[in-house]
């Protein structure tokens, strides 16, 4: 094995709690297991601390009313009991992880704050929607190619992309949480469907979620053409490719060719 190699086994091992218990891992002897397995949830406190910390930061404002601080569930006993499953960066591992600060900070004090329960989903699903693999290099295929020229290209739903209806217009809140206030800024009592998506980058963005966006979003299963979305959801082909190229820049969509 390879100095490199070894090096990746070892990360893998700090970082994949199921791995560490694994005979693969086992037999190779490399490390006192106590001290790797401290050492490994003292990296898990500190990944999920952070995400915690920056994708829920809208609750973290809200604390001195909820009473309830999003990190402090990784101190509690439902945290530690999720470090033997835990993968740091997963979806799953993030899902867990998000659901039990979504249950703790529910349960504080919010009937000051109607739109509480849309913004705790809303977090959730930030949270969730930057975890998983990456996809580091990607070709970039035009949403324009191929409509039209009988070129066969497959736009594909991204895994991990969520949708979300809300009863609250949350991005008009939003904003006005992070700046000063005195009484709990007011969100607008109208329906939203946002879309949450992560880029080629890593990064995730959020955009309002057109009925297009939605039709697209639904179909968009990696085996129909862009003549075939165009038809099935009732858009002219400069709709499509404008919204094709919205979703592919949020990075919501992705495409596959072929001849």
């Amino acid at each position: 094995m390879t100095d490199r190699a070894l090096q990746d086994l070892v990360i893998r091992a700090l970082a994949d709690a199921p791995f560490r218990r694994s005979p693969e891992w086992r037999q190779r002897a490399l490390a006192d297991p106590e001290r790797v397995e401290r050492f490994a949830r003292f990296l898990a406190r500190h990944f999920y601390f952070e995400r915690i910390v920056h994708f829920f930061k809208y609750s973290t404002v809200l604390a001195r009313l909820t009473g309830r601080r999003p990190e402090a569930i990784l101190g509690q006993p439902a945290f530690a009991a999720l470090l033997p499953s835990l993968v740091l960066g997963s979806r799953d591992s993030a899902r867990a992880v998000a659901g039990l600060v979504v249950a703790h900070v529910k349960n504080g004090a919010s009937a000051q704050i109607p739109y509480h329960d849309d913004l705790l989903r809303y977090e959730e699903a930030m949270m969730v929607v930057e975890a998983g693999p990456r996809v580091w290099r990607e070709p970039t295929v035009s949403a324009t190619k191929g409509v039209g020229s009988g070129e066969w290209v497959t736009p594909e739903k991204v895994a991990g992309t969520a949708l979300l209806d809300l009863t609250y217009d949350l991005p008009a809140v939003l904003p006005k949480l992070l700046r000063p206030w005195t009484a709990v800024p007011e969100a607008p009592a109208r329906p939203v469907r946002l879309i949450v998506a992560r880029s080629r980058h890593g990064r995730v963005a959020v955009a309002k979620a057109t009925d297009a966006i939605v039709s697209i979003m639904d179909l968009a299963d990696g085996s129909k053409t862009l003549d075939d979305l165009a038809r099935e959801a009732g858009l002219r082909p400069a709709e499509l490719q404008a919204t094709l190229q919205g979703l592919t820049e949020l990075g919501a969509v992705r495409f596959s060719t072929g001849s």
